[in-house]
């Protein structure tokens, strides 16, 4: 079923269109993180590319994801302060069974964030 994403804006109710996500796969052993893709979240707060992996390229393993959380709200108008209380959210996570689908969503505001295992 592979791996996706979606990020919801709580600040404005709104999908998160035009944040910055990066993927990278990380090292269980030594933490290192190896990138694997960058995207722009479409109008719905999404991948505009569908799947971040589809289920053949899905392997079992370590995966993180880098949300440009301040630099989406800078450009919605918001004024952060200088640091902004959240820059980049990173999600590391795990991949245990690859017939599984791992949906991650991101529900984010300028000053706190959830996410959990959506389906």
């Amino acid at each position: 079923m592979g791996l996706s994403t979606h990020v919801l804006d709580t600040m404005h109710g709104s999908p998160a269109a035009g944040m910055a996500v990066a993927l990278f796969t990380t090292s269980a052993q030594d933490g290192s993180a190896t990138l694997v893709k960058r995207m722009v979240l479409n109008s719905d707060g999404r991948n505009p590319d569908g799947l971040l992996y589809d289920t053949q390229s899905l392997q079992k393993g370590t995966y993180r994801l880098v949300f440009d959380v301040a630099a989406y709200f800078r450009v919605r108008g918001v004024d952060l302060p200088a640091p902004p209380f959240l820059n980049q959210v990173s999600l590391d996570f795990g991949v245990a069974d690859v017939s599984q689908h791992y949906h991650v969503p991101l529900l984010v505001s300028p000053w706190s964030y959830s996410t959990y295992r959506g389906s």
